[in-house]
């Protein structure tokens, strides 16, 4: 993580407020995606250069001209738009509720350090959870696979999980390795349930994105880290892009704005009407 407020956390206690009139019909222009050489069978992607929203932190009307919002698993897909389903699938959530839920639950598969105690990600205050061995990874998917399963029970249309660079934060207990490989159990997951995958930052693995079975990516700051090219060689520029500064936007905008989709949020992905709610584009 080049700096400690890259990722925005969302917010589950937003998340269970009263949905009623939050979706439009499909935006004009917007039409669902199509397969593309691409695609898995039965998986379709989100188009390239599509107008995106990111709310996490509680769902919204998106605006007219949105075609791809993501959301978090909780929360309802948006109708008539392409939606991603985001979940914490390489951390525990933050608050005291769900740590002593994986204490008591799955004690073992939150990641110790050597003298026992949880490996905390500080920004965030998210225990780190064990993907060293098969074994774990294996339990942890027992877990987070029926995640999976829910987003495309509800209508979602991909699933993005989130914290995939989890390892950078691990006091070296954790490698890329290990994140892989379990970032390929929770891709097969998903393509088995008709869901497309993206690959949520972590740009040092995009030379094995492919082979992980990602399909798109959702990147936060491409533009401030100098990080968007890459995603798009990769992903043939089905990149949605998460800005936090408005002079990262207009950097984006300029240099990429006619091939990626960009959005400008503020850290706390806020709904409208709340204090610091920001929301602009291109």
């Amino acid at each position: 993580m080049p700096a400690p407020l890259r990722r925005a956390a969302g917010a589950l206690a937003l998340l269970a407020l009263p949905l009623a009139g939050c979706s439009p019909a499909t935006p004009t222009g917007a039409g669902r995606p199509t397969p593309t050489a691409h695609a898995r069978p039965g998986v379709e992607l989100p188009a390239a250069h599509a107008a995106f929203d990111y709310q996490i932190g509680g769902p919204y009307r998106p605006a007219d001209d949105v075609e791809v919002v993501s959301r978090d698993r909780t929360a309802p897909p948006a109708p008539g738009r392409y939606t991603l389903c985001y979940l914490n699938a390489f951390q525990a959530q933050p608050g005291a509720d769900a740590r002593r839920w994986w204490q008591r639950n799955h004690p073992d598969l939150l990641l110790r350090d050597r003298d026992g105690s949880p490996v905390i990600d500080e920004d965030w205050n998210e225990p780190l959870l064990d993907i060293s061995t098969a074994a774990k990874r294996t339990a942890l998917l027992d877990v987070v696979g029926p995640w999976i399963d829910g987003c495309a029970k509800a209508g979602f249309d991909a699933v993005e999980p989130d914290n995939l660079d989890s390892y950078e934060r691990s006091e070296g207990l954790l490698t890329k390795d290990h994140a892989r490989a379990f970032a390929t159990l929770l891709t097969r997951r998903a393509h088995q349930r008709g869901l497309a995958a993206a690959q949520k930052n972590a740009a040092d693995l995009l030379p094995e994105a492919r082979r992980t079975g990602f399909d798109f990516a959702v990147t936060e700051e491409c533009a401030r880290y100098h990080e968007c090219p890459a995603y798009a060689t990769t992903y043939d520029d089905r990149v949605f892009d998460i800005e936090y500064r408005g002079t990262d936007l207009t950097t984006a905008c300029r240099a990429w704005g006619d091939r990626l989709s960009f959005v400008l949020r503020d850290r706390d992905v806020s709904r409208p009407g709340e204090d610091g709610h920001l929301r602009r584009t291109c």
